[in-house]
């Protein structure tokens, strides 16, 4: 049985676009994780949120600190919430179109690049996040998170 380009690629294509998606929508998650082992020089730079939760008494976080924080964190979860949303129906689109006969390349190349816009915001308001809890941490606090984490505390 002989099968078409097409469809061979279709077959290809469909687990990758179903990982993306996947991946894609936790992409902060990972995104968090990776810093918090520090496996980035980026990543030593910030203080995920886990991190200055777990440890606030440690470092002594004050209540404004603290109500900053929880107020940078909800709004960072709203957008998480509204692009993973956004990405699910991107992504669904995607498939539309490599299901297509013939595929049209140029449009899934454009639906390619709205994915990873969208992608690009995940990682930008990860990003604003912490460099937002990082801001509102006083040098001696931001020490002694560099202290805890250093010695596996995370």
């Amino acid at each position: 049985m002989s099968r078409s380009p097409a469809r061979f690629v279709s077959v290809l294509c469909r687990p990758a676009l179903v990982a993306l998606a996947l991946a894609t929508a936790l992409a902060a998650v990972v995104v968090a994780r990776a810093q918090s082992l520090g496996q980035d020089p980026i990543a030593q730079q910030l203080f995920p949120p886990e991190l200055v939760m777990k440890y606030g008494q440690e470092i002594g976080l004050d209540d404004a600190q603290r109500t900053a924080m929880k107020q940078a964190i909800q709004a960072a979860q709203t957008k998480f919430l509204d692009a993973q949303w956004d990405m699910q129906a991107a992504s669904q689109k995607m498939v539309r179109l490599l299901q297509a006969r013939p595929i049209d390349e140029a449009a899934v190349l454009a639906q390619a690049d709205k994915v990873m816009g969208l992608e690009r915001e995940v990682k930008r308001t990860q990003l604003s996040l912490l460099v937002r809890i990082k801001n509102l941490l006083t040098e001696a606090q931001q020490a002694k998170l560099t202290e805890l984490r250093g010695h596996g505390a995370m």
